[in-house]
């Protein structure tokens, strides 16, 4: 039997990690017997969803399975959210959906709607419904729809790979112990094979985050070989739990690549806009850039904030009539 398993918002902002949660189900369902047919998947989705707890991501695992094995995974995947959830906390909501075979292409469509616009949530239990998926959810149910995004986005297009190790529990919510000077290191000898590791215009690590989550680190890369490697040269001061490696559609702009060019603004949904530049950016207070373009007789204004370091710069150096994408 084929089967794809979605999980979402099983964290909070205090804690917790969907990500975590599908590492340790590697674990659990190798040990039963399941084959995994792919890398577990990391699909973000629509970044500006302003309910998102961080980086609005969804996790799927694609197995096949004999199907007399198909309630021990099913018990074992509810049994692990309930676990390892922030359940009862305020915007934790998770779901798990268990879809069989193929996903439709009901549910592809819907997988690909969501990379860059808001899915209601009775749009989600429609395809649910008609698709005859089977779903878990807790709380206000709000994590469906990433859940049954994440078993829709099969990543055919392009993709890259993120290695994400995890901490041993005690040390959750402790600074992590990272040597900054073997990433820097570890940076100059990979890129572009891995990317976004190390922040040289600030000299700022970038695979570490700073919550009290269960990740140690994450490294991303285009291959599973240049990420393992990385991993070898990054000096790590503290044990690690486990690690696994993710296939994802982070750093691909798949968000902007589902938008069409020019397509008409909408709230929370990203736009990609070709124009010509109608007046001298303008630098305020705290660093932002601000410039006007026109396009198909509108006129919007556009920003280059402050933490997109020298890219500033550039933005600022431009005069109108100047033609950008933005």
């Amino acid at each position: 039997m084929e089967l794809h398993i979605g999980i979402d918002d099983t964290d909070s902002t205090k804690g917790g990690c969907t990500t975590y949660i599908a590492a340790r189900l590697v674990e659990k369902l190798s040990k039963i017997g399941a084959k995994f047919t792919d890398y577990p998947n990391i699909i973000r989705l629509n970044p500006n969803i302003p309910h998102k707890t961080r980086g609005n991501a969804a996790v799927s695992l694609r197995l096949n399975i004999p199907d007399e094995l198909y309630d021990s995974v099913q018990e074992k995947t509810i049994e692990e959210v309930e676990e390892n959830s922030w359940l009862g906390r305020a915007g934790t909501d998770p779901a798990i959906v268990f879809l069989k075979g193929r996903p439709p292409v009901k549910i592809r469509n819907l997988s690909r709607k969501a990379l860059m616009d808001v899915i209601s949530m009775q749009e989600a239990q429609e395809a649910l419904t008609r698709c005859r998926v089977t779903a878990v959810t807790y709380g206000s149910r709000l994590g469906l729809v990433g859940a049954l995004s994440a078993t829709g986005q099969e990543l055919d297009g392009d993709h890259t790979f993120e290695l994400v190790a995890y901490r041993e529990k005690k040390n959750w919510g402790t600074t992590r112990r990272v040597d900054q000077m073997s990433v820097k290191r570890m940076d100059r000898l990979t890129a572009p094979r891995t990317f976004n590791s190390y922040d040289f215009e600030n000299e700022r690590t970038l695979i570490t985050p700073h919550g009290p989550d269960p990740v140690l680190l994450g490294i991303r890369g285009e291959s599973p070989h240049a990420v393992v490697n990385a991993l070898h040269m990054v000096r790590i001061q503290e044990p690690v739990e486990r690690w696994v490696i993710f296939r994802t559609n982070h750093g691909t702009d798949a968000h902007l690549n589902a938008t069409r060019l020019n397509s008409p603004l909408r709230l929370f949904r990203p736009a990609v806009l070709k124009g010509t530049v109608v007046d001298k950016p303008e630098r305020i207070s705290g660093g932002h850039v601000f410039f006007t373009i026109k396009y198909d007789g509108l006129r919007v204004r556009c920003a280059a904030f402050e933490p997109t370091g020298r890219f500033r710069e550039t933005v600022a150096k431009l005069i109108p009539g100047d033609e950008v994408t933005a």
